[in-house]
């Protein structure tokens, strides 16, 4: 019986290979340690023998079970493994069992399954491989910051994946802020992943991860969309297709141990949940550069112009529909449908523009009338026709040349102050005559309950207003954004992500 790393193995060129509870690992990098090898099994199930062929790079591991043979190959099948930045080929054995009695190398190898089980997170035996994990989590809390471009959970996957194996994603937006779960096979992974991630951009100047190690030991993962991935099981369903209904209130994510972590008020609002299947590919005409750090993506093509329905038709107008969606990009035209004046086409200048509107807009509450922004499909907003009547040549407008668009000078530091509607507005370009009590006035005088107010230390153009609630600072900010104050200043209003 020899193990020599050529016998009886299967290679491309026979028949497809019949499941087995031994697996062949090819190409594995110079020097490789047991505790490498078992790293890419651990997170599968417990693992019963290993043997390293170290002078061929080739590798056997005899997993617990056939079962965690079998997801072990479906998920590598997807997103093959690397260790150390190489990438390592596996694949089913023709041994159904490896023997190992003669191997002077057992020992190590032993050793290192005996330690990975304590420390990696795998349970005794006969169990399936998902135990608590000790110490650090092998999953990870994202938070994406400053969204300016859309972040679909397959570029997560590629970001991340560079650090180890990816097991299961879960997407959501919460508190007006998009996030994920994400789970490593390995909490070393984890570690290094949020070590080198932490603080950086996935796209030039915006995009930014903030990355903690989650509470969680493990994620449920019960369906497989553009929302949640296990990459361990391409059996599961897609599940609830309705963005907005796939996470609605109360919805649970139901984790290992009985615990459940409840997610009040979620709205799925990032572009991935809304546009299925978007490609990574590049937005023509785009004012990102290069990205100053190694995660190498660019923002998806779609369409710039948006759909807003269940808006408040007595209120509703195209300048306070072109100043909330200014926040986020330069508004072209606004166009509120003459025979159903709930709904409004609002074109941005670009797809990322519109992304990043909807993403922070969709479900906001605007004039009593919580809103929802999709896309369109319309290419453009197409201006009224000569013949048009005097009230739907109102209804729609041509911002393409306003001096108001905060996004037209390529690299404005307004790139990197967009954040979600909240209570607290950030307000700038305030004259050196124009005291708190003023401030205050003037939007207590337009019906808005200030609740604190603190001009900036270093610069009083510069101050933080808090309001009553999210709607009221919405309210206040179509309505006092370019407002005189004096000599020919204007007020620049805009959300911020501070608080007083």
């Amino acid at each position: 019986y020899s193990m020599d790393g050529t016998d009886g193995l299967c290679v491309s060129e026979r028949a497809p290979c019949i499941p087995s509870r031994v697996l062949h690992l090819r190409q594995l990098p110079f020097n490789i340690t047991e505790q490498e090898v078992l790293a890419l099994a651990l997170p599968f199930g417990r693992v019963s023998k290993l043997i390293t062929l170290k002078a061929k790079n080739q590798g056997f591991l005899e997993m617990a079970s056939e079962e965690a043979a079998v997801t072990m190959m479906n998920y590598y099948t997807s997103a093959p493994p690397t260790i150390r930045n190489q990438p390592v080929f596996i694949q089913y054995s023709n041994h159904r069992e490896l023997k190992t009695d003669n191997l002077t190398n057992q020992r190590a190898a032993l050793q290192a399954i005996s330690t990975a089980a304590m420390h990696s997170g795998t349970m005794a035996p006969g169990s399936d491989g998902r135990g608590v994990v000790h110490g650090q989590s092998p999953v990870l809390r994202i938070i994406v910051e400053n969204l300016f471009y859309p972040v679909t959970l397959e570029v997560l996957q590629q970001i991340f994946s560079k650090f180890g194996s990816v097991l299961k994603i879960i997407t959501f937006t919460r508190n007006n802020q998009f996030q994920a779960l994400l789970q490593f096979s390995d909490a070393v992974h984890a570690q290094h992943a949020k070590a080198s991630l932490d603080g950086q951009n996935i796209y030039n100047g915006c995009c930014t991860l903030r990355i903690d190690f989650s509470k969680l030991s493990a994620l449920n993962v019960k369906y497989n969309n553009d929302k949640s991935r296990d990459f361990t099981r391409s059996d599961l369903p897609t599940g609830e297709l309705d963005p907005t209904a796939a996470f609605s209130k109360g919805t649970s994510l139901r984790v290992l141990g009985g615990e459940f972590v409840v997610f009040e008020n979620i709205l799925v609002t990032n572009g991935a949940a809304l546009s299925p299947g978007l490609s990574v590919a590049a937005v023509p005409g785009s004012l990102m550069s290069p990205p100053r750090v190694s995660l190498q993506m660019a923002p998806p093509a779609i369409h710039s112009v948006l759909l807003v329905s269940n808006l408040n038709p007595e209120s509703v107008s195209p300048q306070c529909l072109f100043i909330l969606f200014g926040v986020y990009g330069d508004v072209q035209r606004v166009k509120i449908l003459f025979n159903k004046k709930e709904n409004a086409l609002v074109q941005m200048s670009d797809a990322t523009q519109a992304q990043l509107a909807m993403s922070h807009l969709n479900g906001q509450r605007l004039h009593g009338n919580v809103i929802r922004v999709m896309l369109s499909k319309h290419p453009v907003v197409q201006l009224p026709r000569g013949g048009a009547g005097q009230e739907e040549q109102v209804l729609t407008r041509d911002f393409s040349g306003s001096a108001l668009h905060r996004f037209k000078k390529p690299g404005s530091k307004n790139f990197n102050n967009i954040f979600p509607p909240s209570a607290t507005l950030h307000l700038s370009n305030i004259p050196s005559s124009v005291s708190e009590e003023d401030l205050k006035d003037l939007f207590s005088s337009r019906g808005f309950t200030v609740k604190a107010f603190k001009f900036f230390q270093k610069d009083r153009k510069m101050a933080l207003m808090q309001l009553a609630s999210v709607e009221e600072a919405i309210e206040a900010l179509i309505v006092l954004h370019d407002h005189l104050l004096d000599h020919n200043q204007h007020l620049r209003v805009s959300f911020s992500k501070s608080t007083i």
